[in-house]
This record gives C-alpha cells, sequence and structure tokens, in this order.
C-alpha cells in the first residue's frame, strides 16, 4: 500500500492583528482570507499529488471556515482533487504554545513539508521545532521580512512538487541562517532562543506589549539579512549596509539614545512599521560573521527575537548572539516551478488526469 502524501498547514489565526496594527497604517489580515488562502493552497496541492493535509483547529474561525469550504467542495463533487484535510485533535491554549503542539504532531506523523501562514514570529516558532522538514513560507503578518507575500495557489503547486519529491530537494530548498542567543553565565544559563531576521536589544526594562514599534527602544540590532526594500527593523540595515539572504555574512548595528550629543553617530531613516518612517542615530555597524559569538549587552533593558521581547535578563544574567546557517530549510517556489517548466512536469501532470 502506498503511504499518502502529506502536508502540514500551520496557519496562524492572530497573524497581522497584533499591536503594531492600531499604531500604523497597516491593514488587518482577516480570517476569512486566512481560510480562503488555506483553500487555495489545497487547490495548488491536490492538483499534484498531495492526498492528505494535518491542520489546526482555532477559536477564531479559520478552521470552522475551511471545514464549510470542504464540505461545499464535496457537495458539487468539483473535479478539482483536494487532499483530505484532518484537523488535528490537541488542547488550544490561543498562544504559540499551540503551534508548538501541533508542529511537533506533525514531525511525527512524517509530513513532507509544513505550510506556514503568519508573520515572522510563526515561522520562528515552526523553525524551533521543525528539523529538516521544509516550510513553505506565506506572509500573512505585520512586519514580515521571512515569508514571502505570494498567491497560495501556485505556492501550493510548488509545494507539491517538493512534498511528492517530483523536483529534488537540491533544486528547490534553500538554507536559511538563523540567529542563536544563548546565556553563558547567570541564574538563566542554558537559555537558548532563535531568530530568523532580527534579535534586538530593547530598552524597555519590561516585555509589555512585546511589540518593538517605537525607534527610541532599539539600543542594538543582529541580522541574518537586510533587505534594502524591507520593512521592520531588518529595514534599518537595509537603509545602510544591505545584507542578502544568501550572503555569508549578517549584521550587528548599535544606536544612540534619544537626547545624545549631535554628531553621536550616523542618522538614518528606516519604515520599521507599515506607514511608520522613524529617524535612528546609528553609533556602529559591523559584519557579523557565522560562529563568531557577541556578547549581547542586554542592560537593564529586554531581549526581542523577530520584532517580539521574549527575555527579560535576571541580574547575572549574560547572553550571547551567534550567527550561523541551521536555519529552516525553505521552498523557493520562483525556483521550484523553474525546475517544473524546464523538465515538463505540469505537462507530464494534465497527461495523468
Amino acid at each position: 500500500m502506498t503511504t499518502p502524501v502529506t502536508v502540514g498547514v500551520i496557519a496562524n489565526p492572530a497573524s497581522g492583528r497584533d499591536i503594531r496594527r492600531l499604531t500604523s497604517h497597516a491593514s488587518v489580515f482577516p480570517t476569512a482570507e486566512k481560510a480562503n488562502m488555506v483553500v487555495r493552497l489545497l487547490a495548488g496541492l491536490g492538483a499534484l499529488g498531495v492526498s492528505r493535509v494535518l491542520t489546526l483547529r482555532d477559536k477564531t474561525g479559520v478552521a470552522a471556515l475551511l471545514l464549510r469550504a470542504i464540505e461545499t467542495h464535496a457537495a458539487i463533487g468539483a473535479r478539482e482533487p483536494w487532499p483530505e484535510v484532518e484537523f488535528v485533535d490537541l488542547p488550544m491554549s490561543e498562544s504559540v504554545a499551540d503551534t508548538h503542539a501541533g508542529v511537533a504532531r506533525m514531525m511525527r506523523e512524517e509530513v513532507a513539508l509544513i505550510a506556514v501562514l503568519g508573520g515572522d514570529g510563526t515561522h520562528r516558532a515552526v523553525a524551533a521545532h521543525c528539523g529538516a522538514t521544509p516550510l513553505l513560507a506565506l506572509s500573512t503578518g505585520t512586519n514580515n521580512a521571512f515569508p514571502e507575500l505570494r498567491e497560495a495557489t501556485v505556492a501550493g503547486l510548488a509545494g507539491a512538487l517538493v512534498a511528492t519529491g517530483a523536483v529534488p530537494a537540491e533544486a528547490a530548498l534553500v538554507r536559511n541562517k538563523r540567529l542563536v542567543a544563548r546565556c553563558v553565565e547567570g541564574p538563566s544559563r542554558g537559555r537558548e532562543e532563535i531568530a530568523l531576521v532580527d534579535i534586538c536589544v530593547a530598552r524597555q526594562p519590561f516585555i509589555g506589549a512585546r511589540a518593538i514599534s517605537d525607534s527610541s527602544d532599539i539600543e542594538a540590532l543582529f541580522l541574518t539579512f537586510a533587505p534594502p526594500d524591507g520593512i521592520g527593523l531588518s529595514s534599518i540595515g537595509g537603509a545602510w549596509a544591505p545584507v542578502a539572504r544568501d550572503a555569508s555574512h549578517g549584521l550587528h548595528m548599535t544606536f544612540a539614545e534619544a537626547g545624545d550629543a549631535e554628531g553621536a553617530g550616523v542618522p538614518l531613516l528606516a519604515p520599521i512599521a507599515p506607514g511608520r518612517i522613524e529617524r535612528l542615530t546609528m553609533r556602529t555597524c559591523q559584519r557579523l560573521e557565522v560562529g563568531v559569538a557577541l556578547p549581547l549587552e542586554a542592560g537593564h533593558g529586554t531581549l526581542a527575537f523577530d520584532g517580539e521581547r521574549e527575555i527579560e535578563p535576571a541580574r547575572g544574567d549574560r547572553y550571547e548572539v551567534t550567527l550561523d546557517w541551521r536555519g529552516p530549510l525553505t521552498v523557493d517556489v520562483a525556483r521550484t516551478l523553474r525546475y517544473a517548466a524546464s523538465h515538463q512536469l505540469l505537462r507530464e501532470a494534465a497527461a495523468r488526469v
């Protein structure tokens, strides 16, 4: 008996609805559109041989709308094949713990791929547990640098080509950099957190609302990459010294505090949130080399990962940050479909229908 090709789907119901949406001119990413994106993803996956999808329940309506679409698709006898969708039965805490538990279950089920609908934080949560399982990254968050804003139907086709093995991993997948913060001394010794885009040393002493939304709060940044056309904290690096995703290094930047004397550094403008372009004064900027541990001088502040505060260092804690190439594997949608076209894979698939 042939084992069905299974893909996991993590659709964060809270992505694109955080406090930054209230303090900027960003649009809210509605529940209905997230459900519609999953539906379009199913169409792409089913067209090219994925027969089973595992996804999570939620209390905000994404799963309910998806279930309604599945029932309608079956009732009208649609010709387009969709995978069988199985809702994983797990307790719901309406927190990141749901994502962690869902990914752990998907790993036990040996999914071939995990499609992630969310922002940088959602992808970070999935990447912490997905191991060697590749991610199909789709943007539904606020300040997105890691996932792409891409049509889900097309992404589904690429995901299916990868999940079924039609396009080999070496042609379809990209290895990403990551930042690792480790507590090497103090009460929290041994604690470790990762970031896919940025670690920020924030001046605010408490986690509070989590999101970094004020440029005066930024004391230092560590970046895996810095696109010149990005948004969010990575755009600060992109405004001065752009770094590509596949570059062999990252960036380490420090910033002057508001009220410091003029001439304390280089003034920069950067879009740190939708509709918000802010001025910062950069003190230093240097390459962050792979494998070189640098101290995280948090002082009385907090540490934020991919835009959200996570750690209030205890007295005596000493953290270090390292850049490495052990981030998640992700599907390069354009490259995957280019390979499929050059090898006539979609033509062959059409002939089998």
